[in-house]
């Protein structure tokens, strides 16, 4: 045997340990799990390692699929009514004369005065910390106003990131509630603010979509009058027109049970809000009946309590969720970095409060668009199908192969299973998702594998028939079909990857899967296929006079 085949051999071996080790190696094991060398070679074992290396995608595992919309436009309404509220604490501390501050059309406030001499000391007031650059300001005497509207630029812009931050908030929720190799992505295009969500395996959709679409948006108020009212308009005829102030409803579950309901007049500013939370869990109720959810503070939100707090013993806060207070609580001490959520909930909403908290607020709501659930079984079916497929495929190539061309074709066919080999071994070393379309990529790997060796083998007969020797026709057969194949190969991986880059899901699956194929393809096909013929023309130490294709 020459040096050349001997490196060849070494080369290929070398190839197909690292893609079975690859294969089947307890890579996805708990670090704190040790595998017995006994074990490790256990067929149970190789398939349960098998299984884990090599991902799959919703429609064979099973899951949950969505496409949901963030209502960006509302993010932009929430983004004025903040400034607005803002405006008019800035004017009424610098003393600047206004009759209102209106703030109800998204990307539009419009302060308005008694007369235009303070127009220019309004825009200068309030441009600095609503951002001078993304706000176009107009004035007018009939009625006497000054009006903020937010630039077409800065609007896009805005939207787009209301979108991107729903997108991280919405996969830490999903990443914490435990779902295995999650998808968040998103989804169409930019202007239609979507997300796609897949979760293989939940078997809970409806809870996660709960948790996903949660606003949990939790701010700590002064409640300036800790009265209870019955009816809003008792509420209201309290509040007597303050700006500052609002009525919202009360809601809070007892531990006999029973729930108490009413309305409050509270601040509208916030002593802290949930931008400041460091922590929150779902925790035991200290009075031994449901749950609750402790929180802990940031440094900066501590201080802020703790000074707000200890200037203000013997006042009453509340905590407000989601635009209900859900506990009203006086103020006997100074508090700094820590505090309860209570409410008699049952351990799963603590836990999801608590998740949600953490993750922190979406901006802006989110509807859904579309579901799809596989089930397990359904997924199961289609392993099944996919596999058969590719085995009914590959046994009818392996015919063909053995009957048209002979003995050269179990060269072939060696390097259509060492393929599918690499191919398996490239899906768990990238830890690429199989999908179903990702089986049909497996069965064109399948063909195109096939096409590489038939342009080679009938190259070689018209070689022959041309009158060559057998070494010969062999070596020019190879170097004259090289071309056509890498001109094949490169022209459908540049089909696949924008397949890959403009698609989504399982498109891209089918794009990873092909691509992967053709590489390996481009190895067992040139490579492994020809030392196989020079080991076959080598043998008993002198070149071969004939060959069986």
């Amino acid at each position: 045997m020459n040096k050349n085949l001997r490196t060849r051999g070494i080369v290929i071996a070398v190839v197909t340990l690292i893609s079975l080790i690859i294969m089947f190696g307890p890579w996805n094991k708990p670090k704190d799990q040790s595998v017995s060398a006994g074990d490790f070679f256990k067929p149970s074992r190789l398939k349960q390692n098998l299984s884990e290396n090599i991902r799959l995608g919703l429609d064979l595992k099973g899951g949950t699929h969505l496409v949901m919309q963030v209502q960006a436009d509302e993010y932009l309404k929430n983004l004025t009514a903040g400034n607005g509220l803002k405006a008019q604490k800035e004017l009424k501390d610098a003393a600047i004369p206004f009759t209102a501050v209106k703030a109800d059309v998204p990307g539009l406030m419009v302060v308005e005065t008694p007369d235009t001499s303070k127009h220019n000391e309004i825009r200068d007031k309030i441009l600095p910390f609503i951002g001078s650059d993304i706000w176009d300001v107009s004035t007018s005497t009939a009625p006497a106003s000054v009006s903020f509207k937010l630039t077409n630029r800065a609007a896009d812009q805005l939207r787009k990131e209301a979108t991107e931050q729903a997108k991280t908030i919405i996969e830490q929720r999903i990443n914490q509630f435990g779902v295995a190799e999650p998808t968040v992505q998103l989804h169409g295009r930019e202007e239609n603010h979507q997300i796609l969500v897949q979760m293989p395996g939940v078997d809970n959709p409806e809870r996660v979509k709960e948790l996903i679409k949660g606003e949990s948006r939790l701010e700590i108020r002064s409640v300036p009058d800790p009265q209870r009212y019955e009816t809003k308009e008792q509420a209201e005829a309290a509040l007597a027109g303050s700006a500052d102030r609002e009525v919202l409803p009360y809601s809070e579950r007892r531990s006999d049970g029973a729930t108490d309901t009413g309305f409050y007049v509270i601040e509208k500013n916030a002593v802290i809000d949930g931008n400041d939370l460091r922590d929150a869990r779902g925790v035991q109720s200290q009075q031994g009946v449901g749950f609750e959810v402790a929180f802990s503070l940031k440094p900066v939100g501590a201080e802020k309590f703790g000074t707000w707090t200890g200037a203000n013993v013997g006042n009453y806060l509340g905590v407000v969720l989601d635009g209900r207070i859900r506990s009203v609580a006086r103020v006997n001490d100074k508090i700094s970095d820590s505090g309860v959520i209570s409410g008699s909930f049952t351990q799963q909403q603590a836990e999801d409060l608590g998740l949600t908290l953490r993750s922190g607020a979406l901006p802006a709501k989110v509807v859904y668009l579309e579901e799809r659930t596989v089930g397990p079984s359904l997924g199961a079916d289609s392993i099944r199908q996919g596999i058969i497929a590719s085995v009914v495929g590959l046994g009818l190539v392996v015919l063909f192969m053995l009957f048209y061309y002979r003995a050269s074709g179990v060269n072939a066919v060696v390097a259509l299973i060492l393929n599918l080999l690499l191919l398996l071994a490239g899906l768990a070393m990238f830890a690429a998702t199989l999908t179903l379309p990702g089986i049909a990529g497996v069965i064109l790997t399948i063909g195109m594998a096939v096409d590489s060796n038939v342009l080679i083998f009938e190259r070689i007969r018209e070689e022959l028939r041309a009158g060559k020797i057998v070494k010969s026709a062999v070596d020019t057969g190879f170097d004259k079909a090289l071309v056509t194949i890498i001109d094949t190969h490169v022209t459908t991986i540049v089909s696949a990857a924008f397949l890959y880059f403009f698609g989504t899901g399982p498109i891209r699956g089918f794009a990873v899967t092909l691509t992967i194929g053709l590489l390996a393809n481009l190895f067992t096909a040139v490579y492994v296929s020809r030392s196989m013929f020079m080991w076959t023309l080598n043998r008993g130490g002198r070149s071969a006079e004939t060959i069986s294709i």
